[in-house]
């Protein structure tokens, strides 16, 4: 089994650096990604038009390079989980974790029995279709798989403490758009409020032991961002990514 580059990482003390992927599902991003030297991907299927088949591929793909990939799945439901953690994600992200019960839920997806209820569907492509010793994988698995719950409403907040100690959650990931929606001051970064709720989901992680993920969509955001305590960074995706630097790049021509 490919070991987790992000568990390790982490457990080492270390900041993982990911990249969000939501346009651009060809074969060569695999390759593309290990050679800016990423810790991981986040494979949307949320926001993105990104069919199963070609989550699948990406996965697949992945497999030939020390990147670590995960699906942000489009929500809690058992049969988003299930299908690509067998196609070979090494965790899932679920936006709009509200309560514990729901954090439940997907920890119950992610991790076999006796920590989850995960269906044991063996020798598939999660384990290159070689068929393992069930009990040997199950564990290896539980161990190694990541649960990340994004945490993106005052709902969420309001049951933070409850959803962080969970049993199985590893990570508190803010979804800083959707929170500061739900705050009313929709995209206000700088707002003293919203750096208030950032602090506050990092202390939680911190304190249950879990790791806190975010996404910047630059430098500054990500240097402000990882000095409140965020530990596990995407930056940015891949579309935002090609278009700023297309963007610059046709500019400084015409100039």
């Amino acid at each position: 089994m490919k070991p987790n580059r992000v568990r390790r990482l982490l457990a080492e003390g270390k900041t993982p650096i990911g990249h969000m992927l939501m346009e651009f599902a060809t074969r060569g991003m695999a390759k593309i990604t290990q050679r800016a030297d990423l810790d991981f991907v986040l494979i949307d299927m949320e926001h993105s038009g990104f069919d199963f088949g070609q989550v699948n591929d990406l996965l697949s793909w992945y497999k030939a390079t020390p990147v670590t990939p995960f699906v942000r799945v489009p929500s809690s439901d058992y049969d988003f989980i299930a299908r690509v953690m067998d196609a070979g994600a090494k965790g899932v992200m679920v936006p709009n974790v509200k309560t514990p019960e729901q954090a439940k839920q997907v920890v119950d997806a992610v991790r076999y029995a006796p920590e989850g209820d995960r269906g044991l569907g063996l020798g598939l492509s999660h384990n290159d279709f070689v068929r393992p010793n069930p009990r040997a994988y199950m564990a290896a698995a539980n161990r190694d798989n990541l649960v990340i719950c994004q945490i993106e409403s005052t709902e969420a907040l309001d049951n933070l403490e409850a959803i962080a100690a969970v049993p199985g959650v590893d990570v508190l990931w803010v979804g800083h758009f959707d929170i500061s929606q739900s705050m009313g001051i929709v995209a206000e970064f700088g707002d003293e409020r919203f750096i208030s709720v950032l602090k506050k989901v990092a202390e939680a992680a911190k304190r249950n032991g879990l790791a806190a993920g975010i996404q910047p969509s630059s430098q500054e955001q990500a240097r402000e961002w990882m000095s409140y305590g965020y530990n596990l960074i995407s930056y940015g995706a891949d579309f935002a990514v090609y278009a700023s630097a297309l963007e610059s790049a046709v500019r400084e021509l015409r100039s």
